[in-house]
């Protein structure tokens, strides 16, 4: 533990990270062993949101149980609930309820005040915890209007990179000019589906995304990578300045299953080892998908002590 003035700058793949603000509060720490180890929010998914209250404080609360000091925040854990459309892909059949569903996260998106999302910054600000990036589906019925506050949105939570999970190759084109405007890096995450030219998956889709902007990084799943029978440690090796940050869990090759780490096929210890050696300034951050056995704070937990073990 040290204080926000000593926490100093975080560098995400040559994005630079502001020092926290304040002397008299304390950041936690969740470095291990030269590995700076987060979680996305998603994680704690199953934790249920309070009938009154800030959500915010629960998901607060869970980084806290677990020791971790870095967040990867969703745009769903931040959006109305319960389930207005528009947090993902546009579906196969769009229905009236869909439709109708859409514009009201859209407007939402067009008038929620700027302050909501400095409040979250403070909150987690206030706990020690960074709130590095800002998880956002951009989907093809996104209006300019909607993608420029989407930035916006994000610029005012402090994030310094917006993860595009989901989001389709084509896309890049459109993304590309406001994430020059703004100077927030465009974290593309993938997924297994490498037979689709659309879909961001194999190394060639990378490499095209790279080619469209200097600020397009790689929001890199080992997991789904090995899923689609990729190798993470080449890539990372080639590819370590375009890299924001990586979702670690464990699957199996030939889009098999998500598996608890150290049961599937994903080299999790030696990425992590990867990092430890040569030290890329890549953020680790704990993706916990697989089935677990015991509730999402503990079995993050259960992830936290992996990587201490295999950075040991």
């Amino acid at each position: 533990m040290y204080t926000r003035r000593e926490f100093g700058q975080v560098t995400l793949g040559g994005v630079g990270a502001a020092a926290f603000g304040g002397s008299q509060l304390l950041a936690i720490d969740s470095t291990i062993n030269g590995v700076k180890v987060g979680a996305i929010s998603y994680c704690f998914r199953s934790i249920p949101r309070p009938a009154g209250g800030d959500y915010m404080d629960t998901l607060i609360d869970a980084f806290k149980q677990t020791g971790l000091g870095i967040c990867e925040l969703e745009s769903v854990r931040v959006e109305p609930e319960p389930g207005i459309a528009g947090g993902g892909r546009i579906p196969a059949t769009v229905t009236p309820e869909y439709t109708k569903r859409r514009e009201e996260l859209r407007q939402w998106r067009l008038t929620i005040p700027f302050d909501r999302f400095k409040e979250i910054r403070s909150k987690f600000d206030k706990a020690g915890i960074d709130v590095f990036g800002y998880v956002v589906t951009f989907s093809e019925d996104f209006t300019d209007a909607e993608i420029d506050r989407t930035f916006q949105l994000t610029k005012a939570l402090g994030a310094r990179v917006i993860g595009t999970n989901q989001t389709r190759v084509p896309m890049g084109k459109r993304l590309a000019p406001f994430a020059d405007k703004y100077g927030i890096a465009l974290a593309w995450h993938n997924h297994a589906l490498v037979t689709d030219p659309t879909e961001v998956a194999s190394v060639e889709s990378f490499k095209n995304l790279f080619s469209i902007s200097k600020w397009f990084k790689a929001n890199l799943d080992i997991g789904h990578f090995v899923a689609g029978n990729n190798d993470p440690v080449a890539f990372i090796r080639e590819y370590h300045d375009r890299i924001s940050h990586l979702h670690l869990k464990d699957r199996k090759r030939d889009n098999g299953p998500n598996q608890p780490w150290g049961m599937g096929e994903t080299p999790v210890a030696d990425v992590l080892r990867l990092l430890q050696k040569e030290r890329y300034p890549i953020l680790a951050i704990i993706e916990y998908e697989y089935m677990g056995q015991a509730p999402a704070i503990q079995e993050v937990k259960n992830c936290v002590q992996y990587i201490k073990q295999a950075l040991a």
